[in-house]
């Protein structure tokens, strides 16, 4: 499951910046100043979904495990999605967040179809 592997550890690299920096997020949604801290402690939670999701991923062998792993990243990015894209009216900034986010969903949803099929070969 290599490319699940992959993006795994693309994943665990982003909680790792999230947790070294949390404002990224109030940044990236241009949040106003008083918004900003609820934004970081959102970062923070994404951090730790994405690094326990991601290390689950990682340190496992069982094809099931990495399975399940994979599926609640993609279903944790869609739902980043939609808490993210109503987070802000300004549709430039939405578009942005639904590009990161859907984009990220669908890579990760790519990653774990490939290594299915790989298993199946």
């Amino acid at each position: 499951m290599k490319y699940s592997k992959l993006t795994s550890l693309l994943t665990a690299g982003y909680g790792a910046f999230a947790l070294a920096r949390p404002r990224h997020l109030a940044d990236a949604l241009k949040a106003p100043s008083p918004q900003a801290p609820a934004f970081d402690r959102m970062a923070y939670t994404y951090a730790a979904r994405d690094l326990t999701v991601s290390g689950l991923a990682l340190a496992s062998t069982n094809p099931s495990v990495v399975t399940a792993a994979m599926v609640l990243r993609i279903l944790g990015d869609l739902s980043d999605a939609a808490v993210l894209g109503t987070s802000t009216s300004r549709p430039d900034v939405q578009r942005k967040v639904l590009a990161v986010t859907v984009g990220w969903a669908a890579l990760n949803a790519a990653a774990l179809v490939a290594d299915r099929r790989a298993l199946k070969a």
